[in-house]
């Protein structure tokens, strides 16, 4: 059990890691033609003729996100107004978000739709489970099904956790695909672009396969006690 919890350890801090060393490598990378964060993610938001988004700094680092109720892309300090390679990067990113909402993108309603669910089934099911091995785990009825029941819940965040990855990968793709029709950037700076995108989209690959380890362990908790 403990190899697990530590190889899920392991994925999410080399996962953090990656990105921070990505963002931070090419958060010192000027481009040429001076375009800030905030000025790439709204020639997105143009490109696809979406004019009624607001773009807001936000203090933080990496605290960049697009805020669907208040339909307001919100950029950290040093996305905002730097001209950086990563700032462009992360900042179309959030804009490909927008876009998704506005060209009502399946899976990031569907998303949306099981934030609130999903919040709840992550803790409800650490409950039942915690609760089925009070009761005896696999050894008797009541605690086998509390444990059951507690896996099932936590399936529901598996599922959100794999709906998102193709939310993020088609954001990403958006700002990518963009920047290649447009001259924002040159191609190299296009590369850094590709590379800091990247980086971020291992945390969500991380995420899933955090939330499948664990999903065996509790499998493997319950089938221990039966």
């Amino acid at each position: 059990m403990y190899i697990l919890v530590i190889l899920s350890l392991i994925i999410t801090i080399g996962a953090q890691i990656h990105v921070h060393a990505s963002f931070s490598k090419y958060s010192k990378v000027r481009n040429s033609r001076g375009i800030t964060g905030a000025e790439a993610a709204r020639q997105l938001l143009l490109d696809h003729g979406i004019t009624d988004v607001q773009i807001e700094p936000v203090p933080g680092n990496l605290t960049d996100h697009y805020d669907p109720r208040s339909n307001v892309i919100r950029l950290s300090e040093n996305v905002y107004n730097k001209d950086s390679v990563a700032a462009v990067g992360v900042a179309m990113h959030e804009a490909g978000h927008a876009v998704q909402y506005a060209q009502n993108y399946a899976p990031i309603r569907l998303r949306n739709a099981i934030v609130k669910t999903t919040n709840i089934s992550s803790t409800v099911s650490y409950l039942l489970v915690l609760a089925g091995i009070f009761f005896g785990g696999g050894r008797g009825r009541l605690g086998y099904m509390l444990m059951t029941l507690g896996i099932l819940f936590f399936l529901v965040v598996v599922f959100f956790q794999l709906i998102t990855l193709p939310v993020e990968f088609n954001a990403s793709g958006r700002a990518v695909r963009s920047l290649a029709n447009s001259s924002l950037l040159d191609a190299e700076e296009q590369a850094g672009v590709r590379k800091v995108l990247s980086a971020a989209a291992l945390t969500y690959v991380a995420a899933v396969a955090t939330s499948l380890l664990q999903l065996v362990r509790l499998l493997a908790i319950r089938g221990r006690r039966r």
